[in-house]
């Protein structure tokens, strides 16, 4: 082996960038659509009070005025545009219908419009970005240069976009590597969570294969670029996040027609209340006022609100539970959901090794702490997850663990030390025992591993005196809330996972899983969430990692796991468990299906009340306060309906009623 593996790592900017990628965030008031639409919200909110009160109007008359521009002008500009291309959209129609209500005295009503559509951009404008951010982020995870070793033997510097399959490159301990390939030579240990979802770093060797933006933990490397940085294993979860963004546009289809068809019949129909009684000799003034009255009886605050109390309040509810919903359309859609895909590590599990098993051979003559004891003695100077996790083990059992000598540790094999004067070795039974396959210590590693443990294998003076298993914790509540989503769905959750088929399917049966997915890279769990969807299902997906992010853009919903979960898992969700409470899961959707149904109670008295008020305006004579009463009479009953999702009694129910 080459010198060159052995060479330290630079020290400087470019190492520092490569361990730690930026995070890039919009900022809020960066966006001109959160601008205006806090500005208006100021503004109404000054001038609410003055109007109440019965101050002189041109005291609150002006706020009014203000609130319209900053608040109307963008929806108004947009509806413009899209008149041109023959296109009457429900943004435009808003501000017709708030200019309308001032122009007959009815300022307040206007200006309220006008701050409730600019909010609602603004906050489609911020989600945006923040997905934008989020895909520029995990950019950000494969390093910009990489080391290139030329046919000399001496070594480059490169961006990594330069690199050319064929090319070998040199990943030095704690570098991310720098392209999609095979090691050539050198043993390391490689943290690929971000791709797979394992939980450990994984030992890798001459012909294993290694991927961009996956981080060398010990060990030197030589690999062999397989694939164009352009068509990295990375670079497609960049592309196929993007691409699933883009399908997830906020109007769906179905709603645009229905916008469209009622945008223009209001329109014709005030145009035709007013124009038709002045061919026949009408007076201006009374026609102009039934007009503009069927214009406020008609526009639809009610319908706006029949939906957004509802639904916002059970976004409240559960923000105080401990699960961010990032939109309404989000809240409504969770309630659709009949199908669900959960990934493993992180979400199921804890996310963290812990010691599960803790076997003395019954040659060795020592007791569970006392192997316990010894194993953490030679693994505390490692920085590996494993030994943290024996370490963690003794501590917890307030073992008293001895200062050792003589500290060493190989990548893929494990550490040797000097313990109380004896040599212990602790590590993979595969590199250590070179006995027969019946050896003890072998069976006791064989039945842990079948198990879905880890086994770690420990020595004293070369002679095996015991093995430890070690496991990612199952989450308490997630056989429970694997079962209360089947209750919700009607069918059992399908599991997809990045790690082995043999840990994936132990845990499967430990939580009541039967459709196991197991050794997935990203585009697999796309393709999993694919074919259910091509099959009529409308699936969550519930995940952490990178590696998640691609299933959670693609799937009608997605929910990341809070805690631990990744960047980019957390902005392409649609939904955040943020005290990492899996059995919240369950809660959320059984929420959303009780705040679909007051919306449709909601949208049935809103119509109701449009309709009785609009035939009353145009078969009789409606005064305008009558109708504006009715109008905002309909508007506070739906308001007040939605808002009993806020108490803390609805999210109790939607616990315990599977949202049935």
């Amino acid at each position: 082996m080459s010198s060159t593996l052995t060479r330290p790592a630079p020290v400087g900017d470019a190492a520092v960038r490569d361990a730690v990628a930026p995070r890039r965030r919009t900022r809020i008031f960066a966006l001109p659509e959160a601008r205006w639409a806090a500005a208006a919200l100021v503004l109404f909110l000054i001038a609410l009070p003055l109007y109440l009160l019965g101050a002189p109007a041109w005291s609150w008359g002006p706020l009014f005025a203000l609130t319209y521009a900053t608040g109307g002008w963008g929806p108004g500009w947009a509806g413009l545009q899209a008149l041109r291309e023959k296109t009457l959209d429900v943004d435009l129609l808003m501000v017709v219908a708030a200019l309308g209500a001032a122009a007959i005295g009815q300022a307040l009503d206007g200006a309220l419009l006008i701050v409730i559509f600019a909010t609602s951009g603004a906050l489609e404008a911020i989600a945006t970005a923040r997905t934008a951010d989020s895909v520029r982020g995990l950019l950000d995870l494969a390093p910009t240069t990489a080391t290139r070793l030329l046919d000399d033997g001496s070594e480059e510097t490169v961006p990594t976009e330069q690199l050319a399959v064929g090319d070998t490159i040199l990943v030095r301990p704690g570098e991310r590597i720098g392209a999609d390939g095979r090691v050539l030579d050198g043993a390391g240990e490689v943290d690929q969570a971000t791709i797979t979802g394992e939980p450990l770093p994984v030992a890798k060797q001459e012909g294993d294969e290694v991927f961009a933006g996956t981080l060398n933990g010990t060990g030197a490397l030589r690999v062999k670029a397989e694939r164009d940085p352009s068509d990295s294993v990375i670079a497609r979860i960049v592309g196929m996040v993007e691409e699933a963004s883009e399908t997830k546009a906020p109007t769906q289809l179905f709603i645009e027609k229905v916008e469209q068809r009622y945008s223009i019949g209001m329109v014709a129909a005030t145009v035709a209340l007013f124009a038709l009684p002045l061919l026949f000799g009408a007076a201006l003034q009374p026609t102009l006022l039934r007009a503009m009255t069927f214009m406020i009886v008609a526009s639809p605050c009610a319908v706006v609100l029949a939906t957004m109390p509802p639904l916002l309040s059970a976004i409240a509810n559960a923000g105080r539970h401990g699960v961010l919903v990032k939109s309404a359309v989000v809240m409504e859609q969770l309630g659709q959901i009949d199908a669900v895909a959960l990934d493993k590590t992180g979400t199921l599990t804890e996310g963290t090794p812990r010691v599960t098993d803790i076997r003395p051979l019954a040659t060795s003559g020592l007791s569970e702490e006392e192997l316990l004891r010894i194993a953490a003695a030679a693994e505390h100077p490692s920085e590996h997850p494993l030994a943290r996790a024996v370490v963690d083990a003794a501590r917890v059992r307030e073992l008293d663990i001895p200062v050792v000598e003589g500290f060493t540790s190989a990548p893929g094999t494990g550490v040797t030390a000097t313990v109380e004067g004896k040599a212990v070795a602790v590590g993979s039974p595969a590199r250590l025992l070179s006995g027969p396959d019946d050896h003890p210590a072998a069976v006791v590693a064989a039945r842990l591993e079948d198990e879905g443990r880890t086994a770690v294998l420990v020595e004293v003076e070369n002679t095996p005196v015991g093995v430890l298993g070690i496991a990612d914790r199952l989450r308490e509540e997630a056989a429970a809330t694997v079962t209360a989503l089947t209750g919700l769905t009607g069918s059992t959750p399908m599991l997809v996972t990045g790690d082995n088929p043999r840990a994936a399917a132990r845990l499967a049966e430990e939580v009541g899983i039967t459709d196991v997915r197991a050794g997935l890279l990203p585009q697999d769990k796309v393709t999993a969430v694919k074919e259910l969807e091509q099959a009529g299902r409308k699936v969550l997906v519930v995940g952490d990692g990178v590696n998640d992010a691609p299933a959670l853009a693609a799937a009608h919903t997605g929910i990341a796991m809070g805690r631990a979960g990744s960047d980019l898992a957390l902005e392409t969700a649609d939904a955040v468990v943020v005290r990492d409470e899996l059995a919240t899961v369950p809660t959320v959707v059984a929420l959303s299906r009780r705040a679909r149904r007051l919306v449709v109670q909601n949208l049935v008295i809103a119509a109701v009340f449009i309709t009785g008020l609009v035939i009353w305006d145009l078969t009789g004579t409606l005064p305008l306060p009558l109708g504006v009463a009715g109008h905002e009479g309909s508007t506070v009953i739906v308001g007040l309906n939605g808002l009993r999702l806020l108490a803390d009694g609805a999210w109790r129910r939607a616990r315990t009623g599977n949202g049935q």
